[in-house]
């Protein structure tokens, strides 16, 4: 498990550094003279350019792991980030944005699939999964508040400086201190190497009835419904949404601190769900459901300006993700029977790319015209009402060995 805390670890300032960017990001574009439109442009060609990147991680990482990808994904974004902080019109930073969505693209794959393959069971698989959505959100909780710390003393230039040369110094240290699932357990690798030497002596016959059963399992396997996908993509779109409409709520884009503080609220509240370890025991599916459920009706009521106070709404947002993003993970690998984990991860990447690019592109577009917030809220109530019921009320069995290809 050493290599575990070694992925958590990177992973956590991995986060970090990029979370930083989330409440920065727009005041640097606005002070480079971009309109609200082109922002919401922006963001959503940077989430659009995940796409490509999406599909090659989820042949790339089944075939040659996971470690690659990682590293070569940290390293290239902390040299964008460093050309992000010499770009002097919208259009360059426009240029850098798209090319890192890109790059990126293969860090989530790869960084999920890589956990997948480091459990023994679907029990682990749940542990691991709600794990890497703690360490998420704590790096989010204190990165938008220390990014608009470090524009405030430091000035945006310094800023992307500052953390591009963090992601490189992460993804050095990942090619050195990050283990393939094989060699991450010597123990557990003497164990079956003496296990397949005693099957070698089994007979023919044997052999043969062995691959009959495997294939027989395989074939059980139920292929995941696309409609699954839809919910990812909803929660994506919402999200992006937020993320648009945040830095010009409440006048915050006159103070880059106080955006900070808003994103910071969101992660709070995914902090403390998340803290609630008692719901790992409840179903995946019904946490899934109830949690986007709720998260449609928060943002109806940002929708119609309900009397709650914003900081308020933000939280419990967060604590809607914090229930439901672990969740969607869990009920992810119930489905796929504990195969190809790469081209799993990747199809649910592409689904929040998605997401991820419509949301701010239709909130920059027709915010003039309907409230954004209203969009999320339409969005979201139709990904829930298409949810799959399959199997959702079935337990997990704490001693399924998954296959780790």
């Amino acid at each position: 498990m050493r290599s575990v805390v070694w992925l958590y670890l990177f992973l956590f300032v991995a986060f970090f550094d990029l979370h930083a960017q989330y409440p920065i990001l727009t005041p640097f574009a606005v002070s480079l003279g971009a309109a609200p439109s082109f922002i919401g442009l922006m963001m959503g060609l940077y989430s659009f350019t995940h796409l490509p990147g999406n599909i090659l991680a989820g042949y790339g990482v089944d075939r040659y792991g996971s470690r690659i990808f990682i590293m070569w994904s940290l390293m290239g974004a902390g040299v964008l980030l460093i050309l992000q902080a010499h770009v002097t019109d919208p259009w360059q930073l426009l240029i850098v944005r798209s090319i890192s969505g890109f790059v990126l693209a293969f860090l989530s794959p790869a960084c999920l699939a890589l956990l997948a393959r480091y459990a023994e069971d679907q029990v682990q698989q749940g542990k691991l999964m709600a794990g890497n959505g703690l360490i998420h959100t704590l790096a989010s909780v204190v990165s938008p508040a220390a990014g608009a710390y470090l524009v405030s003393k430091l000035g945006f230039t310094m800023a992307f400086q500052a953390l591009g040369i963090g992601l490189l110094v992460i993804g050095a240290l990942a090619s050195v201190l990050i283990r393939p699932p094989q060699l991450a357990n010597p123990a557990r690798g003497l164990t079956e190497a003496k296990k397949t030497t005693n099957e070698s002596h089994s007979s023919q016959a044997g052999h043969n009835i062995t691959a009959v059963q495997t294939s027989a399992q395989e074939a059980q396997v139920q292929p995941i419904p696309l409609r699954f996908f839809l919910l990812p993509l909803a929660i994506a779109c919402s999200q992006g949404i937020l993320f648009f409409e945040l830095p010009f709520a409440a006048n915050a884009l006159q103070s880059v601190v106080k955006t900070g503080m808003l994103f910071t609220a969101v992660s709070l509240g995914a902090l403390f769900t998340l803290s609630l370890l008692f719901l790992n025991r409840y179903s995946a599916f019904l946490r899934t459901w109830l949690g986007s459920f709720c998260l449609s009706i928060l943002f109806f009521c940002m929708a119609i300006d309900a009397p709650i106070p914003l900081y308020v709404t933000l939280f419990l947002i967060g604590m809607t993700k914090g229930v439901t993003l672990p969740a969607l993970s869990a009920h992810l690998l119930q489905l796929s029977g504990g195969a190809r984990y790469g081209r799993i991860f990747s199809t649910l990447s592409i689904a929040f790319s998605i997401g991820s690019f419509l949301g701010p592109m239709l909130a920059g577009q027709l915010r003039s015209y309907v409230s954004p917030f209203f969009i999320a809220f339409i969005i979201l109530m139709t990904a829930v009402t298409f949810i799959p019921w399959y199997r959702p009320w079935q337990a997990i069995p704490a001693s399924s060995n998954l296959q780790r290809t």
